[in-house]
């Protein structure tokens, strides 16, 4: 039963972007932002239909082989001591994560390099790749020595895969990508959140006249920073110290419920 309630609003999503105008993995390029400044929000699939409604005049869908629903594939790696995920818990404003990610849909691979810079800015970095390499190559662990001027002792942490829409607002120069159907797994450990959705607006600046901004305070949607990462980390690694999201994940589990 709860599979066909799953299906149904997947379905009304699924209508719902089919009436927006779509916009190609190269017209993307127009908004890549790859320095930019990340918003985020989350909200019970259950109101996403209506979000999406309020938004279509002024935002194209990704659309990639007829797809406007993509499938997305991760794994992140951090130190046998976890210090990403420790920097992010503790609140460190230098902060970095490292991710391998498959962009299904496209068949593209790459390894990615978020770091945020203490302004509230995310710098992200990446190099295509042929495939998941969980032993991380000279060639990977070089680039990542480039890119963060230090050397870490890697090794996958967190498998991460969910679903996204992606929408781009050529014109204001402005990207919001919606997550949905987000699980984590690592080894035979495994965690679904099938009715969380987590939108991300991606701007060069925090921009509040932004339509997507406006149209989720309409609902009461207010900005609210969580990790995907140590979201997935907390729930499948019962021992670490996670103080500092007990809040979130409280709010998290009500809103998914």
């Amino acid at each position: 039963m709860e599979t066909k309630k799953e299906d149904t609003v997947l379905e009304k999503i699924f209508a719902t972007i089919n009436r927006f105008e779509s916009i190609s993995l190269e017209g993307m390029d127009a908004v890549s932002l790859m320095k930019r400044t990340d918003t985020k929000y989350t909200i019970n699939i259950h109101s996403l239909d209506q979000i999406l409604n309020d938004l279509k005049e002024d935002y194209r869908v990704l659309e990639i082989k007829d797809r406007r629903i993509m499938n997305y594939s991760s794994v992140y790696f951090d130190t046998s001591k976890f210090k990403f995920y420790f920097d992010h818990h503790n609140g460190r404003v230098h902060r970095t994560k490292i991710r391998q990610r498959k962009y299904v849909d496209s068949d593209l691979t790459f390894l990615e390099i978020k770091q945020k810079n203490g302004k509230g800015e995310t710098n992200k970095s990446r190099i295509r790749i042929p495939d998941f390499d969980l032993d991380l190559s000279q060639e990977l662990k070089d680039f990542i020595f480039k890119t963060t001027s230090k050397k870490f002792d890697l090794q996958p942490s967190l498998w991460n895969s969910f679903k996204r829409i992606t929408l781009a607002n050529v014109k204001d120069n402005e990207r919001a990508t919606i997550d949905l159907n987000l699980s984590y797994s690592i080894k035979d450990q495994e965690k679904k959140y099938h009715n969380l959705v987590v939108i991300e607006v991606k701007q060069r600046k925090f921009d509040r006249k932004s339509t997507v901004v406006k149209v989720l305070k309409k609902y009461r949607y207010n900005p609210y920073s969580i990790s995907k990462y140590c979201i997935g980390m907390v729930n499948l690694y019962k021992e670490l110290k996670y103080n500092l999201f007990k809040q979130k994940l409280i709010k998290i589990d009500k809103i998914s419920a």
